[in-house]
């Protein structure tokens, strides 16, 4: 199978402007594609920092972030079973701190919850890429994937 790489933001609908009221022929129509990012992780170590792991996935500048979904596959274990969802800057920078529960198996869908500043950077995350950190509340045998679906930045935001 072949693969296409565009540089983005890749846009799609058939009217690009707004000339008249009828839908359909007149009003623009055209949206961001959601992107999607995944990778296998676990809760183990990754590199020199116990509980850490640091993916592959960066989001591009400006982009924002529509959902995240960790797939668990073997429980986190241990005497927490929770991680959080961060990037290389901040720990805390998507969810707060053990605020994704590993310790059963199936699809947790993660959130900035009530904090401002999470809200915002799932918004809109900053002048720069980011890289997405999972950090584990202890180390122990779970394993899993995370999914980051993003749109990529456009004229969207204000």
């Amino acid at each position: 199978m072949g693969t296409t790489t565009f540089s983005g933001p890749v846009r799609s609908g058939g009217i690009k402007n707004t000339t008249g009221t009828t839908l359909g022929t007149d009003v623009k129509n055209v949206g961001e594609v959601v992107l999607s990012q995944k990778e296998a992780i676990t809760q183990a170590t990754n590199g020199a920092v116990a509980g850490v792991y640091t993916t592959d996935i960066v989001i591009p500048a400006n982009s924002t972030i529509t959902s995240i979904q960790v797939y668990v596959t073997t429980v986190w274990s241990g005497a927490a079973t929770t991680l959080g969802i961060g990037t290389s800057a901040s720990a805390t920078a998507l969810t707060a701190a053990g605020a994704v529960a590993g310790g059963t198996l199936g699809i947790i869908s993660a959130t900035a919850g009530a904090d401002a500043t999470r809200v915002a950077t799932w918004y809109d995350v900053g002048n720069t890429d980011i890289r997405i950190v999972i950090t584990s509340t202890n180390t122990g045998a779970g394993v899993g994937a995370i999914v980051v679906n993003y749109i990529q930045h456009g004229t969207y935001l204000p």
